[in-house]
């Protein structure tokens, strides 16, 4: 999106000082400047203001600050606050969008909003310009870089939306005011924070609150605590899933977890192969189908875009090893619920070998935490998977020091063709190390 230096001040309430420069998107990561683009300094573990200069040598022509230093020579806008300035751009921004005609499609979920970002996406590009953020920007940062980064011409912009507490997605439902609300699935994430399930649910369920009538809530019908949620929404509703409206049968898996299904749905049926790997993504092709088809996507142009869609970074990613094994490179976070499905499809996998799985700490599961490890170490050893631990001992088994004694040990495995490794766990377990040792 793009905006003057002077508008961005009268959003903000803020001071220009310097040229009035017309600004491109905008960021708050000196690494990812853009030409022409707003930098926007956040005080955290790090103070973004020490990176101004930075930004601006990488060609941000302006930025905002709290601490105005005379005689800079750059274009600066002061603010009070940097990080309520973010917010009030990112309402700004929500209003030119609506102004334009475009619909706003926001995303929660225990499990799957990135993966479901993407495939919508994906499949609303079929049907025009279509925005999306490029990682997970689900935050209170995130939320307002997503809307700013919108180009004009838009007719969607995709929006991932996540919690830490009760209160969080209203939030950002209030901030991004979408038109078609999805709620992936409910499950057991960051309970630790939560205190029970109930209240993720509850708390995934404010984005229904503010839908706007000719919205729609797209919700999981296999899960119980999703559907009630639903009810919360002043818009027509649409079901996928086994049980749901837009449905998949005769799910097959090709040799390197591609799946293949018939999607079934009001508007018609049609075969679909998703690039996106293992069983549990057909779920989350389905919610992005289900936005397409009521957003007015053509059937054969969804089943294109579900075809097409690349999932971000570190989800899921069948690739080969060193010495030949498969390794299946899911790290990117985890969660009792997407452990498992991450079980189910590394022994779906083609191949009489071995069949392991690295698997780091699932985090911020509180009181749960212990039952919920051992429980998936449990069915681990059901499926004929051998488990080895990183960094925790929860699992009921010593845990591994660190990636480095991990590698040593698949290393004397002498793992190879037919051997396939699956490597998961919070991100806190930086568990990134062990795919690039088995790759390198």
């Amino acid at each position: 999106m793009r905006m003057w230096a002077s508008e961005v001040a009268q959003a903000t309430r803020g001071e220009l000082f310097g040229e009035d420069v017309l600004l491109d998107g905008a960021t708050q990561d000196s690494r990812t400047v853009t030409a022409g683009c707003l930098f926007v300094p956040l005080v955290a573990e790090r103070d973004g203001h020490d990176f101004i200069s930075a930004a601006v040598a990488a060609g941000a022509s302006a930025s905002l600050t709290e601490r105005r230093e005379p005689g800079s020579g750059t274009t600066e806008i002061h603010v009070a606050d940097t990080l309520a300035a973010l917010t009030a751009l990112g309402e700004s921004a929500r209003r030119s969008i609506g102004a334009a005609g475009s619909r706003v499609v926001g995303i929660t979920g225990s499990v799957g909003k990135t993966s479901t970002k993407d495939l919508v996406a994906s499949v609303l590009a079929r049907g025009g310009a279509t925005h999306a953020s490029d990682r997970s920007f689900n935050n209170e940062i995130g939320v307002p870089l997503t809307l700013l980064g919108a180009p004009a011409d838009a007719a969607h912009v995709v929006v991932e939306m996540g919690a830490r507490r009760e209160g969080d997605i209203a939030d950002l439902a209030g901030l991004a005011r979408p038109d078609i609300g999805v709620l992936t699935t409910v499950a057991h994430a960051h309970t630790g924070v939560f205190g029970s399930l109930e209240a993720v649910a509850r708390t995934k369920g404010e984005l229904f609150d503010g839908l706007p009538p000719d919205g729609c809530a797209v919700v999981h019908a296999d899960v119980p605590e999703a559907l009630a949620q639903a009810g919360r929404a002043r818009c027509p509703v649409l079901t996928f899933g086994d049980l749901g409206e837009v449905r998949a049968r005769d799910v097959r898996l090709d040799d390197v977890l591609r799946p293949t299904f018939r999607l079934e749905s009001p508007w018609g049926r049609a075969e679909v192969t998703l690039d996106a790997r293992g069983g549990h993504m057909v779920a989350n092709a389905l919610a992005a189908a289900a936005v397409g088809l009521v957003e007015g996507v053509g059937l054969d142009e969804v089943a294109a875009g579900l075809a097409e869609a690349r999932l971000s970074p570190w989800r899921m990613e069948v690739v080969t090893g060193a010495s030949g094994c498969t390794v299946v490179n899911d790290v990117y976070n985890a969660n009792p619920a997407s452990v498992l499905a991450a079980l189910d499809a590394l022994v779906a996998l083609p191949g009489g070998g071995r069949r392991i799985a690295v698997l780091g700490v699932m985090a911020e599961l509180g009181d749960d935490g212990p039952t919920a490890h051992v429980a998936v170490a449990g069915r681990a050893v059901d499926l004929g998977v051998e488990v080895l631990a990183v960094g925790t001992d929860l699992y009921g088994m010593d845990g591994l020091e660190d990636p480095d004694a991990v590698l040593a040990v698949l290393a004397e495995w002498g793992l190879g063709p037919g051997d396939a490794v699956l490597v998961k766990g919070s991100r806190v377990a930086g568990l990134e190390a062990v795919v690039d040792g088995l790759l390198a």
